[in-house]
């Protein structure tokens, strides 16, 4: 419970409905954004995908967060989003109270960073702010303005640049950039 919401734990079932919210709130063309290619192949953290019912309209907000990978080192962070209430439910507070429990759990899970592509005066009422410029680079086209980020431990964002990927891209861009054991400068693995 938050506020006056009761929150809950989005399930597999849910996903119809969220789906909906999505459309309603985005518009089917929100797929191809940035954001979208930073949860392709990924799954949402367990126990980070939240929800407010509010009958008769059903999923009334929802709110996830994604694993993400930043810079050659790979530090851990989450993508929050979508966040989304339906219209007919907006400035009631329900977005608020989902950021601000799925933050809590995030923290409780010893996430340490997040951070998002949106409107930095809604997302600065939990404290997010707008990234340095040119310190995180997205895998698309991004408005620099509206990369956010929050410290959810202090400090988190230190010495952290790069590109930002889900944690399998990260990988698939790791693997061509490895040298092989063995390599002295001849290519490896070539049949004569």
């Amino acid at each position: 419970m938050s506020g006056k919401f009761t929150i809950s734990e989005a399930r597999p079932e849910d996903q119809p409905e969220i789906e909906h919210l999505l459309d309603l709130s985005f518009g089917i063309g929100r797929r191809t954004k940035t954001s979208y290619r930073l949860r392709e192949g990924s799954h949402a953290i367990d126990g980070l995908s939240l929800l407010i019912r509010d009958e008769p309209l059903g999923v009334a907000g929802a709110i996830s967060f994604w694993p993400l990978r930043i810079g050659a080192e790979g530090t851990r962070a989450l993508l929050l989003g979508p966040l989304a209430v339906h219209p007919e439910r907006q400035n009631l507070g329900i977005g608020l109270a989902l950021m601000r429990e799925g933050l809590a759990r995030a923290k409780a899970q010893r996430h340490k960073l997040a951070i998002l592509v949106g409107d930095e005066p809604y997302y600065a009422r939990v404290g997010f702010k707008r990234l340095p410029e040119e310190l995180l680079m997205m895998p698309g086209p991004a408005d620099p303005g509206r990369m956010l980020y929050l410290e959810i431990a202090p400090g988190a964002l230190a010495g952290v640049s790069g590109l930002v990927l889900p944690p399998h891209r990260f990988h698939e861009r790791s693997a061509p950039l490895a040298v092989p054991h063995g390599a002295d400068g001849e290519e490896q693995g070539a049949q004569a």
